[in-house]
């Protein structure tokens, strides 16, 4: 690697937000500059939504994490700074198909989505889950059981409840449709609310 591109490095590592003035020029330039270089692993942006900000996330694998504010957007960079790359930069751009299709889910013009997606951050039994979930159609919803079983295990109810607590792409990876047997909501990584405005806007 050139000497240009570790003082890149250096500087993608320090800066986080996007700033006013002559440091956003600045921050413009470093994000293009990075993806030039290849030393952008993951790009990231926030997005105003009926259910508060959300973080997007993505690398070239595809959209990697959608993250509610309650979940806490700077301990989310960081834990993808841990466990992914910690070459992680705002580049909002990058993130325009996300933000295009989230946009016309919430304004009901959209029932499925699009989108690449990067599920290194899911594994094992947690991504059978989450790979099954888009099978419940817009609009429906299925119980944990319904879903354990369509994941090959159906006495995995309980696995099945802390598969959608840990879905690192809630919305796109629809867990707010997975409700209790007796058809109460259960929990919801977002919290009820954003669960019942999800449940509410795909039902209207």
């Amino acid at each position: 690697m050139t000497d240009d591109s570790d003082a890149l490095i250096r500087d993608l590592e320090r800066i986080t937000q996007p700033a006013p003035g002559k440091l956003a020029d600045l921050h413009q330039r470093l994000a293009a500059a990075a993806q030039r270089e290849g030393v952008l692993d993951i790009a990231y942006r926030v997005i105003d939504s009926p259910v508060g900000p959300l973080l997007l996330a993505a690398t070239d694998h595809g959209l990697l994490r959608v993250a509610y504010a309650r979940e806490d957007h700077d301990a989310v960079l960081a834990q993808l700074a841990e466990k992914i790359s910690p070459r992680i930069l705002y580049a909002p751009d990058r993130l325009d198909p996300a933000a295009r299709e989230l946009d016309e889910y919430f304004a009901r013009t959209r029932r499925s989505f699009d989108l690449r997606l990067d599920w290194r951050l899911a594994g094992g039994f947690r991504s059978a889950v989450l790979h099954h979930l888009p099978e419940i159609g817009y609009g429906q919803t299925a119980s944990y059981a319904t879903v354990a079983a369509l994941a090959g295990s159906p006495k995995a109810v309980r696995a099945v409840g802390t598969a959608c607590a840990k879905n690192p792409l809630p919305v796109v990876v629809p867990c707010h449709r997975v409700v209790r047997s007796d058809g109460a909501m259960g929990g919801y990584l977002g919290g009820p609310e954003a669960k019942r405005l999800l449940l509410d806007l795909e039902a209207a």
